[in-house]
């Protein structure tokens, strides 16, 4: 029996919706009574050199149990990034606490223990900190200009770079057409409904943390390597994790002080950031500059393309790959014979950078497609006609790209014709065209994109055990955020050995339960850690057909298992069955086990085609989205229901980061937007109906056949959306608006190109 292509309700919603999930800050275990509360003092300033810190007036405050400086963390090593060390040299290491020198808005500077949470604002504004300000690099553009730099001992501000030097401008002498433009793919913040929080305490031999991460294990072994112990003295437990969308990949310095804090204050403690705290101390996303040549023929044939990538990476970079990956998906779907991309990396006064919901892939898509919108417009071509004329054929998978990435399956010219006729095209292009002759001042744009994105690759740990009840537990690596795991491994495991979905119960997030795991992110649950529950429950169902065969006396051959009622029996003879508790009481043990790793050497590229309609008014710069149809193909769908809310939730973000969001910095470097009263968070209310078309094309990567579908929703909707409103515009001599568009941005946009229009030029 196959799982797949059923709809099904979470599991875990009941228990979400009705009693409520239980996340750090809830968290009322015996271990943590009478813990002392964290407080951070952080830095007003963006760039400064500290010169004096006086915490007496703070430590002298009632209900103060310690207040720590970066002096007590003397001779701990600064948190390695994620993956593998970001840069070479280590002139760019993130200290745990600042200590002679602040390179951002909200850095840590001391934290304050308190008996009473009310008590440590109290006392962090006692914590007496004199800055000597320096000049604020703020924006990649300034960084490069190292004029001012954040690390002296570097000499630079350049953090990384990377193939530059191979850029050949010959590629494009045999085009027709050459565009070129520099984009701006601006810095957002992640804003999960649930901030980062953390709890530890010490009993003297081991030291348990509670975290809201995507990877308890990760997180041991950051801790491990931050405090100088060894990973069997902490067990990390990851509880409900209220979003991530990667900035809670792993640990960062800030939940690190805070397990340093039980260990040297002896006390249970416990610290969950307010929400000015996330909006800029959590890392933020994309933050890319991004300079773009795309050369073609005039009928329509894309020739060349390159990509040059300067990465934001904040005041300390924390990830190695966002730029990197970025350039290895630049020429997206396209069949492009000569392609560049290179990279550089810079540091500014600003909040870290790291992964954010597609992690350097939709800036990849949102550069190419621009591109392709560009050049379509400069030729006078339909772009959905660019884009036929130059989309890999399905007849040529694998595929592997200018940029040396495989793409394993695909079908992207059928996406973009999937996704044109539902929301009929030549249609929309009539309605487009009979507002522009009416003189509306409400005109209509259409904007599309066809991409393709990298999810998965490694491996991950699963353990199936069936037990003398005829109960099946599930021990899984991956760790859920909210995207239904719980629902998704059950039905995996139903699908296997017939043991219905409210007889499973599904576990993650426990290093001393799952020693060894990856986590969630880069959309590879299913593909990967789905693969290996998959293959962990057929590891049980073969040991429980040798253990009924055994029971019935008769070969294993003559054993099957009826996956309807959950039963084993005699082939030709169902009378005679036995049920799961009793085939594993047979074991001796009263339990099946299997405790498996699947590993993939190659990641999955799901793909894809939205279309997206929206009304400009003209007179405002109003952008209201219409109409946003997809097609999102990522293999096989387990069940549509997940599916479903992982493409609504990623294209949300998506027009969001089109429309809204933003974070913004002064010449100083002061954060201009750190409530939510400020950053344009998108709501409900600002989105249309979604329509989704669903393409199933699968993969021989992984046993399942499925790829990530995570963030497909982010990556397809953004460039969907930019050139849609540019579209509306066009004719008025428009001919881009970077993100975000705000109406501001977009009326200021069609007054320039009026008075370009009227120039006696």
């Amino acid at each position: 029996m196959s799982a797949f292509g059923t709809r099904m309700n979470r599991v875990e919603d009941r228990r979400l919706l009705t009693s409520g999930g239980v996340y750090v800050d809830d968290l009322r275990v015996p271990e943590l009574r009478g813990a002392a509360y964290v407080t951070f003092v952080r830095s007003p300033v963006a760039h400064a050199v500290i010169t004096r810190i006086d915490t007496s007036r703070a430590r002298a405050h009632p209900g103060v149990v310690a207040v720590y400086t970066a002096t007590d963390l003397t001779g701990l090593p600064a948190p390695q990034p994620f993956g593998r060390p970001a840069h070479s040299g280590g002139f760019f290491a993130e200290l745990l606490l600042a200590g002679e020198k602040v390179r951002f808005v909200g850095e840590p500077v001391a934290v304050v223990l308190t008996d009473a949470r009310y008590d440590g604002r109290d006392a962090a504004e006692l914590v007496d900190v004199e800055y000597r300000r320096l000049p604020a690099v703020v924006g990649p553009a300034e960084a490069l200009l190292d004029e001012t730099l954040l690390f002296e001992e570097a000499g630079t501000n350049l953090a990384g770079q990377r193939d530059r030097d191979t850029y050949d401008d010959t590629v494009f002498d045999e085009a027709d057409v050459v565009v070129e433009r520099e984009i701006v793919n601006h810095r957002v913040a992640c804003v999960p409904m649930e901030g980062r929080a953390t709890a530890a305490v010490f009993d003297g031999t081991r030291l348990t943390v509670w975290h809201s991460s995507q990877n308890a294990q990760r997180c041991r072994s950051t801790l491990a390597e931050s405090l100088g112990i060894p990973s069997e003295a902490i067990r990390v437990i990851v509880p409900d994790v209220g979003g991530g969308f990667g900035a809670k990949i792993g640990i960062d310095r800030d939940a690190i002080v805070v397990a340093w804090a039980a260990w040297r204050s002896g006390r249970a403690v416990r610290w969950a950031e307010s929400r000015a705290e996330n909006l800029v101390a959590m890392t933020q996303g994309r933050a890319q500059l991004n300079r773009i040549k795309l050369g073609g023929r005039r009928d329509g044939t894309i020739t060349a393309y390159r990509l040059d990538v300067v990465q934001d990476a904040g005041a300390y970079p924390r990830t190695s790959t966002l730029a990197p990956v970025t350039c290895t998906m630049a020429p997206g779907v396209y069949d492009i014979p000569h392609v560049q991309s290179g990279y550089r990396v810079v540091v500014t006064n600003a909040t870290p950078v790291n992964k954010y919901r597609g992690a350097g892939r939709p800036e990849a898509t949102a550069a190419i497609e621009r591109a392709v919108d560009l050049f379509a417009a400069e030729i006078g071509m339909d772009p959905a006609e660019v884009r036929r004329r130059n989309v890999i054929a399905a007849d040529a998978f694998p595929f592997r790209s200018a940029t040396g990435a495989c793409y394993d399956s695909g079908e992207y010219g059928a996406a973009l014709d999937r996704a044109l006729g539902a929301a009929a095209y030549p249609r929309l292009r009539a309605e487009q065209a009979a507002r522009r002759d009416s003189g509306c001042v409400k005109v209509l744009g259409i904007g599309m994109s066809v991409y393709v994105e990298m999810t998965g690759g490694g491996g991950e740990t699963a353990k199936v055990t069936v037990d003398g009840k005829g109960q099946a537990t599930v021990l899984t690596g991956s760790s859920t955020q909210g995207q239904g795991h719980h629902t998704a491994w059950a039905m995996l495991v139903e699908a296997e050995l017939g043991i219905p979905v409210d007889r499973i119960t599904v576990v993650h997030g426990d290093t001393d339960l799952i020693p060894k795991a990856v986590g969630t992110y880069s959309s590879r649950s299913l593909q990967l850690g789905g693969s290996a529950v998959h293959k962990a429950a057929s590891d049980v169902r073969s040991q429980a057909r040798r253990h009924a065969a055994g029971l019935l006396g008769v070969r294993e051959s003559d054993v099957t298992l009826d996956v309807g009622s959950g039963t084993w029996h005699v082939a030709d003879d169902p009378g005679r069955f036995l049920t799961w508790g009793q085939v594993a009481d047979h074991t001796g043990t009263a339990s099946i086990c299997a405790d498996v790793e699947f590993a993939s050497d190659r990641p999955t590229f799901p793909f894809g085609a939205h279309l997206s309609a929206v009304e400009v008014d003209t007179e405002t710069g109003m952008v209201t989205v219409l109409r946003h149809v997809t097609v999102d193909d990522a293999g096989p769908i387990l069940n549509p229901v997940l599916a479903e809310g992982q493409r609504h939730g990623g294209i949300a973000q998506g027009i969001a980061q089109v429309l809204f969001e933003e974070v913004r910095y002064d010449a100083d470097g002061t954060p201009l937007n750190a409530t939510l009263a400020d950053y344009g968070a998108v709501a409900a209310a600002d989105l249309p109906d979604f329509e989704l078309e669903a393409g199933e094309t699968p993969t021989d990567v992984n046993p399942l056949g499925v790829k990530g579908i995570g963030e497909a929703g982010t990556i397809g909707s953004i460039p969907a959306v930019q050139n849609a409103v540019i579209d509306a515009l066009a004719h008025l001599g428009v001919r881009h608006i970077d993100m975000p568009m705000t109406p501001g941005r977009v009326w200021a946009a069609i007054r320039e190109a009026d008075a370009e229009r009227r120039s006696p030029r």
